[in-house]
């Protein structure tokens, strides 16, 4: 155990009960699920545990929480591609990159926010009477260029084939649609089946 794992405070544990009451047992009082999500946006850490059988229920109280944030009037952080190619995951031979990938991206734009702040504020203020748009737009071209080479080492720690041996030729990035989400997506899914193709290769 690390130092910095020493002095890291323990999960608060929350019980779950047949009522679906939810017990918070550091403060000795029961909780909602937005008390939860506002220790999620306060750091706090916490576990779920099924009062009766002691199953770690995290996972879905947290997905509760999306679902409860979703469901409020303009908290939509979720498209619905987003969701539509997430479900298309379940079950696929690529299943096991997804929360890697997931995780990596989130890690990465967390650690932006400031700057991406930053950017917004800065494209929302007038600049000859139009927005300017484009410290944003590199801003999001940039994030997709580490989310991609997080997402290569991601891979790379699972891969079930060696990586292309030095001086082969590299992946064809798709051509700009001008647009850096759209760009970030295709530059993903290009990706996405490349990796498709060989580990089809290997199956057959």
């Amino acid at each position: 155990m690390t130092k910095a794992d020493e002095e890291k405070p323990a999960p608060i544990t929350i019980k779950k009960y047949a009522n679906r009451r939810l017990y918070n047992t550091a403060t000795s009082s029961y909780v909602t699920l937005d008390h939860l999500a506002g220790l999620v946006k306060e750091g706090a850490d916490f576990v779920v545990y099924d009062a009766k059988t002691g199953e770690d229920i995290t996972r879905s109280v947290l997905t509760q929480i999306i679902v409860e944030e979703e469901s409020k009037g303009g908290q939509n952080l979720l498209p619905i591609s987003f969701l539509r190619q997430l479900i298309a995951f379940y079950g696929d031979s690529m299943q096991w990159a997804v929360p890697r990938y997931l995780e990596h991206s989130m890690q990465a734009f967390s650690s932006n926010q400031e700057r991406m702040r930053d950017y917004m504020k800065n494209s929302l203020a007038p600049m000859g009477g139009m927005p300017a748009m484009f410290p944003f737009g590199a801003a999001l071209e940039e994030m997709a260029k580490q989310n991609m080479a997080l997402f290569d080492r991601a891979f790379q720690v699972f891969s079930p084939y060696s990586p292309p041996a030095s001086g082969s030729a590299a992946p064809q990035r798709p051509a700009s649609t001008g647009n850096p989400a759209e760009d970030a997506l295709n530059m993903l899914q290009s990706r996405l089946d490349e990796l498709q193709q060989k580990i089809d290769k290997l199956s057959k």
